[in-house]
């Protein structure tokens, strides 16, 4: 059980632009006051002391320890967590504002190093736990219902028992991570921070926001702009971001050998304690659903736009009828929340201290960390969420998306420190859910069928960039790590295996610039998190299940579902799926999620009749 150094989680929505009223940034204070606090110092001089004094008590005399003793070692290693997740959170949520500020990077970097060499210690805890024999274990469980709440902690632990490697390797391994994927991930970061896209038509170079966001623009040759600046930057980097990808994935093998695990994709699979069976009846369900919703409804969309054939810098365009009025702070503000509110108005409580208390942070600024994050801390703090707040309808989409993100970690906190984390699978189910209830508040206030018709358009794009374009990712990423294993790989290697997933999942209606092929390198998943990409696949097809329970009058609903969020990673996802009649595991399952996106498009379609 190493020690969980909590990260940002990038979600992958670009932002958009406008006149925006006054944006919250974030108070960091309710972690520390300042980087040179006495309290800071002294947690990392207690985290010090406390992880050589536990390793010191119990190191070796796991297997001596009644079922009190251990449930006392239990709570002094979730202290530890606690203490350890609450330093590097500042650290990295610092480091988040301005990823080109030197002192703070140099900050981030030492605070990382100095965990990483306390904790090391620590590392016995875990491999000696999983040394204890299946029947030892479970009479300590049975003796202590202190100690049997942490069941499902110890499951996803032992799940590893398979796969580790002698105490002294694993330390190495933990010892040595702050120079192997972590030094990859803030190069790629840095870099990926200080590119400026020289656009056409612009009177200055605009960072990877502002780039992005031309892709959605109303004016296509500004969108092509936007691209082809895109396009040229990418491949000037190309060979840097290639050496990143060869070097982690190279990593990644050489970590999986030695640990015997059977896939790349395995080890994640095992964090997010969902069976790979689940996982590949989800991927095989939305590749088999390609031609009848991205396909089909890129081939409506190029209609719409007047246009025989679509090109990459169209897959965001903006329908021609569709109002691109900037959507102030405040109405976006209030759009969320009046939506939150007629769900469960505790949703709304629990949601309303983000805005007023400084736990947003939504401008864009130089240096600042692309995309949109909410990052948990640590469960006695509170959230903080991420934004590039431009100002378009999506961008609306995007702080109800990661504001689910904040009242889920919000509830799940009452589990504490080692129980509250949930897996990716279900981390995306109330981000996802707050977009939805989002959607169809609008939806229902729609005046006319030209507005219903950009709201559903708009959803299922949405949808599509959710369900598709993640799938898509994961296979190119499978493909990678697979051809990876057979060699270094060229730029022209990687390029290639991504145009032949973007053919096949966008559709036979696209055509492809020269330069698209490099888009893979602005992809923040592939570097820091491998695989994580269907966790959003995941969380819409669940959360569309969960919507068609709640739309169908399932009695009780509001309450089991916010039992669901406060379980956090408590339950396994069968357990939390069942009070709503619904098995992840059944493959109908993943059917009756893609049925509601293949439904919004046979609307549209009616609409043109």
């Amino acid at each position: 059980m190493p020690i969980r150094l909590p990260r940002p989680l990038h979600d992958a929505n670009p932002a958009a632009g406008g006149a925006l009223g006054a944006l919250p940034e974030w108070d960091l204070t309710d972690l520390y006051p300042a980087p040179d606090a006495p309290e800071f110092a002294n947690d990392l001089a207690w985290l010090e002391t406390a992880c050589r004094d536990f390793a010191d008590d119990f190191e070796g005399r796991l297997a001596e320890l009644d079922a009190e003793a251990m449930l006392a070692c239990v709570h002094r290693y979730e202290r530890i967590e606690a203490v350890a997740g609450r330093i590097m959170s500042y650290a990295g949520l610092r480091y988040s504002q301005n990823t080109l500020d030197a002192a703070r990077a140099k900050f981030m970097a030492d605070a990382q190093d100095r965990v990483t060499a306390f904790t090391t210690p620590l590392v016995f805890f875990s491999l000696e736990f999983n040394r204890l024999p299946d029947e030892h274990l479970a009479a300590l469980l049975e003796t202590s219902a202190g100690l049997a709440r942490y069941s499902p902690v110890f499951e996803r632990m032992r799940a590893m028992r398979p796969h580790q490697l002698s105490d002294e390797m694993e330390k190495f391994l933990h010892d040595q991570s702050t120079v192997g994927a972590a030094a990859w991930n803030r190069l790629f970061d840095e870099t990926m921070a200080g590119l400026m896209f020289a656009v056409e038509g612009e009177a200055e170079p605009l960072n990877l926001e502002a780039t992005l966001n031309l892709l959605s623009d109303p004016l296509r040759a500004r969108r092509e702009a936007g691209a082809r600046a895109l396009a040229a930057v990418f491949a000037r980097n190309v060979k840097l971001f290639a050496r990143v990808h060869n070097t982690l994935a190279k990593e990644k093998e050489i970590e999986d050998r030695w640990r015997k695990m059977p896939t790349p994709q395995h080890a994640r699979h095992l964090s997010n304690h969902v069976e790979p069976e689940v996982v590949q009846a989800l991927r095989d369900a939305v590749v088999a659903a390609y031609p009848r919703l991205s396909h089909r409804y890129y081939a409506l969309k190029a209609k719409w736009l007047g246009l025989d054939r679509l090109q990459v810098w169209d897959r965001n365009a903006p329908l021609p009828t569709e109002d691109v009025r900037v959507v102030d702070w405040a109405t976006a503000r209030a759009t969320v929340m009046d939506a939150y509110a007629a769900f469960a108005p505790e949703m709304a409580k629990i949601a309303e201290p983000f805005f007023d208390k400084g736990w947003i942070d939504a401008g864009v600024k130089p240096g600042k960390a692309p995309g949109a994050f909410a990052h948990p801390t640590v469960t006695e703090v509170h959230p903080y969420v991420m934004l590039n707040y431009l100002g378009k309808p999506r961008d609306v989409m995007t702080l109800a998306h990661e504001l689910g993100h904040g009242v889920h970690q919000v509830l799940a906190a009452g589990q504490g420190e080692m129980l509250a984390s949930t897996p990716l699978t279900l981390a995306e189910t109330a981000s996802v859910f707050g977009e939805m209830l989002t959607f169809r508040k609008l939806l229902e206030a729609a005046k006319t069928p030209a507005e219903r018709k950009i709201l559903l358009a708009g959803k299922v794009e949405d949808m599509i960039n959710t369900v598709v374009r993640q799938i898509a990712f994961y296979d190119f990423e499978c493909r990678l790590h697979a051809a990876r294993r057979e060699g270094e790989l060229t730029p022209e290697d990687i390029n290639a295996l991504w145009m032949g997933i973007q053919a096949e999942s966008l559709g036979p209606v696209f055509d492809f610039m020269d330069g698209y092929e490099t888009f893979w390198c602005y992809i923040p998943h592939f570097v820091h998190s491998p695989f994580y990409v269907y966790a959003y696949a995941f969380g819409d097809g669940l959360v569309n299940a969960l919507y068609a329970a709640y739309e169908d009058g399932l009695p009780g609903f509001e309450e089991k579902y916010f039992d669901m969020l406060r379980a956090g990673g408590s339950r396994h996802h069968k357990e939390l799926l069942a009070p709503f009649g619904l098995d992840a595991s059944d493959p109908a399952f993943w059917d009756r999620g893609l049925g509601m996106i293949a439904g919004m498009i046979d609307e549209l379609e009616a609409m043109e009749d």
